[in-house]
């Protein structure tokens, strides 16, 4: 029947989507939240043939991080989503069949109930024709059942007996057919009743088959709608950590200056083809993306003295000192106008260029991305803090 067919695809289909829900259960992401890291500002390039990011800061290191794991994990719900619209429509498939086999069902017990009534009504019939010949050979033999002898005795003549003898069989002869016909009824009539019964209990067995693939089907759409929440709770609680993350790197940030300023309308110089760009999308002459802090530093270097070394792809802002030594320039612990200043904390470090000293050691500064936002600001640092910069004198 096409039912065993389906049963069979349904299974092969169940088979599989379990693995699948199964493989991809336990293989999901871990995606616990990440804990807050110390006070740090950190700026850094990449190398575009890499295709390898270096982040603004460490915050941003650990909300990158946390994002990427959100895409992940909507992709895996995406999946889910997919893979939920397919078994509920196996199980739409086989309560289909279901209710088709219900309804075959309903019409063979109405026709098993109608054979049973034939099986009784030809019962009935048998009785009554028993009845009714009874009544006529008892009619015609008040005495019972004469011998051959009794009826010749009390024949008129040959003739009589004759007849008598022909009557006597046409009457026994109908006797016998009518209970033939009758008998051939009722074997035809059990004949197809055990048909019916037979056939009920098959489509019986085969929707108790459909009801438990469809049990099975609803417990793997449970199993990934269960999975789905999961992982929109974790991409919540992610969401969450990266709100926290974004209110840890603005306290991170006020502590390195004060009186943070917007500054020159003019960005410092920096090119509007890099400022007006999306933070992060357009990658600069040497090799950082743009509205970071070292490529900001690096234009300020090529702005004031025409040249800047290509540091792409190892040009984090705690690297810059070693490879400017590298290089053959200049660095120490006194800040002067026209250097950069480097702020050697967390995985990136922080860039800034040195517009000015002051007489109490104080230093002011212009840079990208102080606040997170790839933003041009400017700010005084205090003297405290500028002796533990690093500077690079390109001069």
């Amino acid at each position: 029947m096409r039912t065993h067919a389906i049963l069979r695809a349904v299974s092969n289909k169940t088979k599989t989507m379990k693995n699948t829900a199964t493989n991809r259960f336990s293989t999901r992401v871990s995606i616990g939240l990440l804990g807050l890291s110390s006070a740090v500002i950190v700026c850094g390039s990449v190398l575009p043939a890499a295709s390898s990011r270096v982040v603004a800061d460490g915050y941003q290191d650990q909300i990158n991080a946390l994002n990427a794991q959100n895409s992940s994990t909507r992709n895996l719900v995406s999946g889910l989503q997919a893979q939920a619209a397919s078994y509920q429509d196996a199980i739409n498939q086989l309560q289909g069949q279901i209710n088709g086999l219900q309804s075959s069902i309903d019409a063979n017990n109405a026709q098993q109930a109608q054979l049973q009534q034939q099986i009784a009504d030809a019962q009935k019939q048998i009785d009554q024709e028993r009845a009714y010949l009874a009544s006529d050979v008892k009619s015609m033999y008040v005495d019972g059942t004469p011998s051959t002898l009794e009826v010749l005795a009390t024949s008129k003549n040959l003739s009589d007996f004759v007849d008598k003898q022909e009557y006597r069989t046409t009457v026994q002869n109908k006797l016998q057919d009518t209970l033939k016909k009758i008998a051939a009824l009722q074997k035809e009539l059990t004949t197809k009743k055990a048909q019916v019964d037979q056939l009920l209990s098959e489509e019986k067995d085969q929707q108790n088959q459909l009801a438990g693939a469809q049990a099975q089907q609803a417990s793997l759409l449970s199993m990934n709608q269960g999975q789905q929440a999961a992982y929109n709770a974790q991409i919540q609680a992610n969401s969450s950590q990266i709100s926290k993350l974004r209110a840890a790197q603005a306290a991170a940030n006020a502590t390195l200056g004060s009186h943070v300023t917007a500054g020159d309308p003019g960005h410092g110089g920096y090119p509007s083809k890099w400022a007006n760009a999306a933070q992060d999308s357009v990658v600069d002459n040497w090799g950082m993306y743009n509205r970071e802090c070292v490529s900001y530093a690096a234009w300020k270097v090529y702005q004031t003295y025409g040249y800047m070394p290509y540091w792409g792809g190892r040009g984090n802002a705690n690297q810059w000192p070693g490879d400017a030594r590298s290089a053959g320039i200049a660095t120490g612990s006194t800040p002067r106008a026209n250097s950069v200043a480097i702020w050697n904390v967390g995985a990136f470090g922080h860039a800034m260029w040195v517009e000015a000293v002051n007489g109490d050691g104080s230093i002011y500064v212009s840079q990208y991305n102080y606040d997170y936002q790839g933003h041009y600001s400017e700010m005084y640092v205090s003297a405290a803090k500028a002796a533990s910069f690093t500077y690079i004198y390109f001069n």
